[in-house]
């Protein structure tokens, strides 16, 4: 315990030293504490709202869903969207979860509820549904975020990526609709 108090004392004994040593030293040491407690509380600031859109959004609802449970989901999402929404076959689907009609459009949609990045396989799912279902756009909405190669195959193939951020804003402005 000793060699403890000994290192404190020498540790504050130095710092009074480069406290009293220049002039400019305190306003630089003020200016470094102001410093790290305005980036302390603005991350806490962040983190709170963060978590409160989490929270309203229903992400975190979404997070424990099965996948099927999820496409149900994004079904009444959709619809709440303007879209005629059809769920395809769990099996057999020829890459297409949902199908979308509406605002001009016909659209495939793989969903995938995932807790890591979604690959290219989801892309490609997506992909093989365009011909088979004749639909104008394909889409992959997740609630995760996608890996590097899954975005240059979806620029490649004209894949809509919808990820975590997009989907949160689009459930959000659901609630918002809703109250």
């Amino acid at each position: 315990m000793e060699g403890f108090f000994d290192g404190f004392l020498q540790g504050w004994g130095l710092l009074w030293f480069l406290i009293n040593s220049h002039p400019a030293v305190p306003f630089i040491l003020v200016g470094s504490f102001l410093l790290v407690i305005g980036s302390t509380i603005a991350g806490i600031i962040v983190n709170t709202i963060r978590e409160n859109k989490l929270r309203k959004s229903g992400m975190l609802e979404v997070d424990t869903m099965s996948g099927r449970k999820f496409e149900e989901y994004l079904y009444a999402l959709f619809k709440g969207k303007g879209y005629t929404v059809k769920i395809t076959p769990a099996s057999g689907d020829y890459g297409a979860d949902l199908l979308l009609t509406g605002k001009g459009k016909k659209v495939a949609v793989q969903a995938k509820r995932y807790k890591e990045k979604v690959g290219v396989r989801a892309v490609q799912e997506v992909v093989s549904a365009r011909s088979y279902y004749s639909v104008d756009e394909c889409w992959v909405v997740t609630n995760s975020f996608f890996t590097e190669q899954a975005k240059k195959l979806a620029s490649s193939n004209q894949v809509r990526l919808v990820d975590r951020k997009e989907l949160m804003g689009w459930m959000l402005a659901e609630v918002k609709g809703a109250s």
